[in-house]
């Protein structure tokens, strides 16, 4: 007899031998287990699971109740890019990953930037004309008569587009106006501004375009680190990863906090190992058909893993961070609590403009120059969708800058696709309009997920 059928002719048992009119009550075995499989469901697989076997199970449990995390993301962009690659044989050669790479940095940066406003609860629009008016200004300074120093030119172009949104911020917490509104407003104003720029740099914007001639930004996008670098970069990055994950878990035990498994770090270590090696290994392949090589991993993978880290550090590991979580999921209990509202609400616009402007300049470097006809609110929709596929809500308080990365790649592949194919402008907006609607998608079904008991 199984140990099931043993229970279930105990639990008859007890209700036979109970006075007549009284209630069954639960046993406290059961309550106990009906309370763990309800954590199982909220709560993550890596503070629960004592092995990668407990891990595993309680994940599949989590994604059969619908809680999936990024597994429709990876589940999508395997069906993007076998897609692709059935239509194109090309697309998966050692060429257009590179390619794709180049075109994904800037994308990726979009997203990074409206991660912040998306935190709040709040977004912006203008994200797109603010992001070239700062690559206007930066080129603009380089290509002059007497050039500034390019280092002087890059901080003009980031400071001009965070003060701009830090503007935004202000009129949004002073005035309680929707940022959707504020930031539609600064969406229009901002092109018109673009529009002025190129009216006052003479000969240097002639005809709506400023053409990149410095080196130094030029090669942010176009360059490539040689194979020898390449792996030494992994390998630190793969090193530092490792020892910051096992370091973190060490002492989260030695605090009595929970933590993951070791077999799990290890886990994600390797597979951070295996995806660095393959991308290594593919990039450093010869792509060029002529005497010279062209190898080498391009110089914006290693600038967005920075910011990747840098912004990742900044959400997570500071109080500005913490705050704008506490913000996003609940203002009213974050003011409760001593949180200063307003601050933390222009400090996150702020920080959206300063990635603007760094979006500015890898764009200009992709193109090598820039113009005044950039597709402004074609920009601000993929930094959106880019953003919330990776797991940012559109509510607030859910997302972290990791997930906003691999939304953008995924964006980047369908732009870099989509291009491929030949399929033009008209191809573009389709699918731009298709990620958008399946981001708010995943997002509101994520948020369902979440609150049904």
């Amino acid at each position: 007899m199984s140990a099931g059928d043993s229970g279930e002719q105990a639990r008859e048992q007890q209700a036979e031998e109970q006075p007549a009119g009284s209630v069954a009550v639960a046993s406290d075995a059961e309550a106990s287990e009906q309370v763990a499989a309800e954590i199982a469901l909220t709560a993550a697989p890596a503070v629960l699971a004592g092995s990668l076997e407990e891990y595993t199970r309680i994940w599949l449990r989590r994604v059969r109740s619908g809680e999936s995390g990024i597994l429709p993301v990876i589940i999508g962009l395997i069906v993007i890019v076998v897609y692709f690659q059935l239509r194109e044989p090309a697309f998966l050669s050692a060429g257009n990953i590179a390619n794709l790479m180049t075109q994904a940095g800037f994308i990726i940066t979009f997203c990074m930037a409206q991660t912040f406003p998306l935190l709040l609860g709040e977004i912006d629009l203008s994200l797109g004309f603010n992001a070239a008016i700062g690559g206007t200004i930066t080129l603009w300074m380089v290509a002059v008569a007497h050039p500034f120093p390019t280092w002087l030119a890059i901080l003009a172009g980031i400071a001009a587009t965070t003060a701009i949104d830090a503007v935004e911020g202000l009129i949004v917490v002073w005035l309680r106006i929707p940022s959707f509104v504020v930031t539609l407003g600064f969406y229009l104003g901002l092109n018109g501004v673009l529009l002025w720029l190129y009216e006052q740099t003479g000969s240097v914007g002639l005809g709506g375009v400023i053409q990149d001639h410095n080196g130094f930004i030029n090669g942010l996008v176009s360059n490539n680190l040689s194979p020898a670098a390449g792996w030494i970069i992994l390998i630190a990055v793969v090193v530092v990863a490792a020892v910051f994950l096992i370091a973190r878990d060490r002492r989260r035990r030695a605090n009595g906090l929970v933590a993951p498994p070791l077999s799990v770090t290890l886990l994600k270590i390797g597979l951070l190992a295996v995806v660095g090696f393959l991308l290594v290994l593919v990039l450093n392949h010869n792509r060029s058909s002529g005497v010279i090589p062209l190898e080498g991993v391009p110089y914006v993978v290693p600038i967005v893993l920075v910011l990747l880290a840098l912004l990742s550090g900044l959400l997570s590991r500071t109080k500005f961070g913490r705050y704008m979580y506490a913000i996003g999921g609940n203002a009213e209990a974050a003011r409760r609590a001593g949180i200063n509202l307003r601050r933390v609400r222009v400090l996150a616009f702020a920080a959206c403009g300063a990635l603007a402007g760094v979006t500015g300049i890898l764009y200009a470097s992709f193109l090598g120059s820039i113009s005044n006809n950039i597709q402004g609110g074609q920009y601000v929709l993929y930094s959106v969708a880019g953003a919330v596929i990776g797991g940012v809500s559109l509510f607030g308080g859910r997302g972290r800058i990791a997930g906003a990365v691999l939304g953008g790649f995924v964006v980047a592949v369908i732009y870099n696709g989509v291009i491929l194919l030949g399929l033009g402008a008209a191809g573009q907006y389709i699918w731009t309009a298709a990620v958008l609607l399946a981001a708010v998608t995943l997002d509101a079904l994520a948020r369902r997920g979440s609150t049904v008991t």
